[in-house]
């Protein structure tokens, strides 16, 4: 598979300046080899169907018949291998969309966190303005598009809200939409973001694509933050106030970022996600049709884990 360009231009901005003869390119692998490549990638991986324990048994996903879960060791290898990330990002799993391959020019998936900062209280979300948030917002893209940049990151543009914040106080869930630009990038991003409280944090979903897939994924998002929610003694109502953490910001901070110190994954690799599909060019009709193959006739049953 290609080298992603954004990751493959951060890696050259983060190297010491070397003054010696070029080193010559390496050989990028024929199509065949990249198809090749992208089947052994799809067939190592373990999708999982029905009801889902994440990890610590902190949440449950009551998948329908239109999605499936990686593991966090599988989505590790899907975000690396399959993405062009560097590898460890740590995450609960990935939520993926039955009907596309993850390697296809349309594929997407929801990269699942869980934010362990404390009882985040929704007490002012009656009061956001979100017209005046996203103006802050992007008046500190300024001073963080410095940091990205010295971090080896090009710089990252919040245009707008591509679907404004809504807050659902009976489910204790929220949902909201970036449309993104990066400096080098030809197309826009969306980072479309679902948080759910909880007792002791916030479980995070987090589905990175273009602006072009809003559609999909407005109609689809909905279904994962129907079926995610924590399990008994981790529910936001069973919040104790005598003994439970409280997180040191509210609502508006969850959306606007500000809490990027937390948000290292997305801060950082959010462009990475959608730049290395873009470059990763593997015969698409071929590993369609062979993931339609792999994952197509699989059983719906429950994990054992």
């Amino acid at each position: 598979m290609k080298f992603p360009r954004l990751l493959l231009a951060a890696l050259l901005l983060c190297a010491p300046h070397v003054y010696a003869d070029p080193v010559p390119a390496p050989a990028v692998p024929d199509a065949s080899q990249q198809q090749q490549k992208a089947e052994q990638l799809l067939a190592s991986l373990k999708p999982q169907h029905g009801t889902i324990k994440l990890p610590k048994d902190i949440a449950t996903l009551q998948l329908s018949d239109d999605f499936y879960y990686l593991s966090p060791a599988d989505a590790d290898r899907l975000l690396s291998q399959g993405w062009g990330n560097p590898p460890g990002i740590k995450t609960l799993g990935m939520i993926m969309p039955q009907a596309v391959s993850p390697l296809g020019r349309d594929g997407w998936g929801v990269v699942v966190t869980y934010n362990d900062d404390g009882h985040v209280s929704d007490a002012d979300a009656a009061k956001i303005d979100y017209t005046e948030l996203l103006q802050k917002m992007q008046k500190e893209d300024v001073a963080e598009n410095e940091v990205r940049k010295k971090q080896g990151y090009a710089g990252l543009h919040l245009l707008g809200w591509a679907e404004p914040p809504s807050y659902d106080a009976q489910t204790h869930k929220m949902i909201w939409a970036k449309e993104l630009k990066a400096d080098d990038a030809e197309v826009n991003t969306l980072n479309y973001s679902i948080r759910v409280l909880g007792r002791q944090g916030v479980l995070e979903l987090n589905a990175v694509a273009a602006m072009r897939d809003l559609p999909t994924i407005k109609e689809q998002l909905p279904k994962v933050l129907a079926f995610t929610n924590f399990t008994g003694g981790n529910r936001y109502t069973d919040f104790n106030a005598s003994t439970d953490k409280v997180a040191a910001y509210g609502l508006a901070a969850l959306v606007a970022g500000g809490i990027a110190a937390k948000a290292g994954l997305f801060a950082k690799l959010g462009l990475l996600l959608l730049a290395a599909k873009k470059f990763i060019i593997i015969g698409l009709v071929a590993v369609a049709g062979f993931f339609r193959k792999l994952f197509g006739g699989k059983p719906k049953t429950p994990p054992s884990g």
